[in-house]
């Protein structure tokens, strides 16, 4: 036979139990919710950021090279991107606006695939009547190591200079881009770092 003073000791533990479970899934909810309303244009906190970005090369859709190196005293927006990602494929008119905006300047924007094929992103931009910036569809897993990707909408701001100024996770903005290139000094810092 139970005595009370057992029974009570086990519905304290049991309500012990529950209310820790509470707290539990009260924070669980609250964090979720957080990052679930991070928005598109979220400034990140990055290894990388603050440091000189990691140089890398490849060959994009039309055959040619980009090299990271080959850019230095220009703006250069490193995006990481795959075709399967909504969001990648939301931010895509904001980087072309980015990119008309700034023609005939310092600026170069250079999409890197991440685990994503070549194939895929071949007829992805051909349907879209091709990118107007180099995009490197294969080979790209240094890369995205070298920056610590984890997930994709991902982009780093890479100043004149070869620093790494900011990075976005969750997809960019034309607006968001140039506020960042503003605060780090402009065009004007263009033609530095060469």
């Amino acid at each position: 036979m139970t005595s009370s003073r057992e029974t009570g000791a086990r519905r304290g533990g049991s309500n012990l139990a529950r209310n820790a479970a509470i707290v539990v899934g009260i924070f669980l909810v609250g964090f979720i919710a957080l990052l679930a309303t991070r928005g598109a244009n979220t400034p990140i906190s990055s290894r990388i950021v603050g440091q000189a970005a990691p140089n890398f090369s490849g060959e994009t859709l039309d055959g040619s090279r980009f090299d990271l190196a080959m850019h230095r005293g220009e703006w250069v927006i490193v995006n990481f991107f795959a075709t399967w990602c909504t969001e990648c494929r939301l931010e895509d008119p904001q980087i072309s606006q980015f990119v008309a905006s700034h023609e005939g300047e310092p600026v170069k924007v250079v999409s890197v695939a991440f685990s994503d094929d070549a194939e895929s992103i071949r007829t992805y931009f051909a349907g879209r009547q091709g990118a107007s910036w180099p995009v490197i569809p294969s080979d790209t897993g240094r890369i995205a190591l070298d920056y610590g990707i984890t997930k994709v909408p991902e982009s780093y701001v890479v100043a004149p200079s070869g620093l790494v100024v900011a990075g976005f996770f969750g997809g960019v903005t034309a607006s968001g881009l140039d506020e960042v290139i503003n605060e780090n000094g402009g065009m004007a810092m263009a033609g530095s770092g060469s």
